[in-house]
């Protein structure tokens, strides 16, 4: 497959000049995280509780939140803009982490980008004055794939929204409860064959989920527009990835390469017998076109390869299964 080009930049006409700034508006120390329970958003929140904040999240899943958290909980319903509205009155910042992995039911990436807009409309209604919004690398209006063309439709919605903000551009997140790296961790400690496709050599510029939450925290301090690749320090190719994990966890699974018009359908055949959607085709297909990689300095500070050992006996015990978790 040749890849599409895509731009890292935002694809968006010329924005007018910015009004002269008035004067800033007094710190209300309280701060809004979309899914606060989830995962990149479970990190953010620590990190804002940890820093002193207030924090109160916007979920579809109350129940998950911990016994005893000081995270104060409202609904996150697009239907209801003016509930929305006054869940966001009196923030300061704006922490969204909104975005479906994969179309599931009647849920899928053109609704998300309808969402999103939403959310940022209540934010500009409700007076909130920092939006940090958690991206992909390589988002693209003319992308093939959904999921990049969607999140270069939401950063453009943002940019219009006329609230100051800050764009974070990671690739794969690991870390605490990811599910990319256990899951494969999980498969090598369960199959005798583990394929990769092609020669495996795209690369993966993952950063830990906290260091993302650092970064969000700091941009969340600043005023100016600005968009920034997360990234961490290494990028391994997908094959190096695997081998690491064999070797750190002690598998004896074959990493054997196939072609990569195999990968989506043993996937999914894999995804069945597990109940979840394991890898969809756009995500490999992105993957080995070089979108989970990128050239430009680390943000990130946490190595991966150093990661891997420090998690050698708990990575992959157990299987994370990405259907129950959000639908």
């Amino acid at each position: 497959m040749t890849p599409t080009p895509v731009s890292t930049q935002h694809q968006q006409p010329t924005p007018a000049p910015a009004p002269a700034p008035g004067p800033a508006l007094p710190d209300t120390g309280l701060d809004v995280v979309t899914g606060a329970f989830s995962y990149s958003g479970r990190a953010i929140a620590a990190a804002l509780t940890d820093a002193g904040r207030r924090v109160r999240t916007l979920t579809a899943h109350p129940g998950r939140a911990p016994q005893g958290s000081s995270v104060e909980t409202r609904p996150l319903d697009f239907d209801d803009q003016l509930g929305l509205v006054a869940s966001l009155e009196g923030v300061t910042t704006l922490y969204n982490t909104y975005w479906v992995r994969f179309a599931h039911a009647r849920i899928d990436h053109e609704l998300a980008v309808a969402n999103s807009r939403t959310l940022f409309w209540a934010a500009k209604r409700a007076g909130v004055q920092r939006i940090v919004h958690v991206s992909i690398t390589h988002p693209s209006v003319d992308s093939p794939w959904p999921y990049f063309r969607g999140k270069a439709l939401v950063e453009r919605a943002l940019a219009e929204s006329e609230v100051s903000y800050a764009v974070l551009r990671p690739a794969v997140l690991f870390g605490g409860d990811g599910v990319l790296l256990n899951n494969i961790a999980w498969l090598l400690r369960h199959v005798p064959i583990f394929a990769v496709g092609g020669r495996g050599d795209y690369r993966i510029r993952g950063i830990h989920v906290d260091d993302l939450a650092q970064l969000c925290l700091g941009q969340g301090a600043q005023r100016d527009d600005s968009v920034t690749d997360a990234v961490g320090p290494e990028r391994p190719s997908f094959v190096e990835l695997v081998a690491s994990i064999r070797d750190v966890i002690g598998s004896h699974a074959r990493i054997v390469p196939v072609p990569g018009a195999a990968v989506p359908l043993l996937s999914r055949l894999v995804g069945l017998a597990l109940h979840d959607v394991l890898l969809t085709r756009d995500e490999y297909e992105a993957m080995a076109a070089g979108l989970a990689d990128t050239e430009g300095p680390a943000t990130g500070t946490t190595a991966l390869s150093e990661w891997l050992v420090a998690h050698r006996d708990d990575l992959g015990r157990h299987y994370a299964n990405e259907l129950q978790r959000h639908f």
